[in-house]
């Protein structure tokens, strides 16, 4: 098994273990901080009333559902995630709408049918392939040769505040995370526009356009400091660079974290940059 592929299996099973189960409870919270940028997708997508629709990693189903009421009710969404507990919850959300369902499955390896899709949509789910090419390929196989793939990423981690303002702090703590390499899966993984063009079009799709996207989110999913220093502890690079440290260096670091995040604080939450591109192209000639 190679390193990439490794990574996306460790990636499986945290979503279906600690991490599926985390980020379940703080649905809501992510849902209030990736509203804005659920809303910049969907509008550079473009779903319309009728179409059929797959969610990649589609987590607690807010992008579902959002796409849903899009569709209308002749239109219908698939989404997809690779974690039990989330979809469980996507599941409980969806109850009372028919034209929406789920299914936990891979999207890299999931036997779609064939031409069938008008638009594959995904919120940051396609940043974890362990082959993204070949994962592609697949998605393409999935679109009519008249639809499109519409996608959010994040950019560079440096451009991204929410996560750079508590990793640094947290770092005056606890030594550097090791870098990822660039072809490996991760968050940041298409931050660059070379190396998302290649997988694409090396997946059959045409040159994408990829448009930048900067919004100030709330990183405390509006429950205000406390709940920010909490979820940079638990969630995000910050939290891996944490783990397993002693209980005096973990306090030392949340404190500090407290302190980096205090000036951003404010009425309407904890708001720090995101740096996103939206990710936007279609079918090539048939492979």
């Amino acid at each position: 098994m190679s390193q990439a592929s490794d990574a996306h299996e460790k990636q499986i099973e945290y979503w279906n273990g600690e991490g599926g189960t985390l980020w379940r409870a703080r649905a809501d919270k992510t849902d209030v901080m990736l509203a804005p940028v659920l809303a910049a997708t969907l509008e550079s997508a473009a779903p319309r009333a009728n179409e059929t629709v797959v969610d990649i990693g589609c987590g607690c189903g807010a992008s579902t559902l959002a796409l849903a009421g899009k569709v209308a009710s002749d239109g219908r969404v698939l989404g997809l995630d690779v974690s039990a507990p989330m979809l469980a919850l996507a599941r409980e959300r969806a109850a009372g709408t028919p034209n929406a369902s789920f299914a936990l499955a891979d999207a890299a390896i999931h036997p779609f049918a064939a031409q069938a899709a008008d638009l594959v949509f995904s919120r940051f789910g396609v940043m974890f392939f362990g082959d993204p090419t070949a994962a592609f390929a697949n998605l393409r196989r999935a679109l009519k040769p008249t639809g499109r793939l519409a996608f959010c990423c994040w950019r560079a981690p440096d451009e991204n505040d929410w996560m750079r303002v508590p990793l640094r702090a947290v770092y005056a703590h606890v030594p550097r995370l090791p870098k990822p390499g660039p072809e490996d899966p991760g968050p940041f993984s298409f931050a660059s526009p070379d190396r998302v063009t290649r997988i694409l079009t090396g997946a059959g799709f045409r040159p994408p356009c990829m448009t930048p996207l900067d919004l100030m989110l709330d990183i405390s999913g509006g429950g205000g400091l406390e709940e920010a220093v909490a979820d940079a502890s638990r969630v995000g690079p910050a939290s891996v660079a944490l783990s397993g440290q002693p209980d005096d260096v973990r306090e030392a670091a949340i404190a500090e974290i407290r302190k980096a995040l205090a000036p951003h604080a404010g009425p309407d939450g904890v708001r720090l940059k995101g740096a996103m591109w939206i990710v936007e192209t279609t079918p090539g000639a048939a492979a």
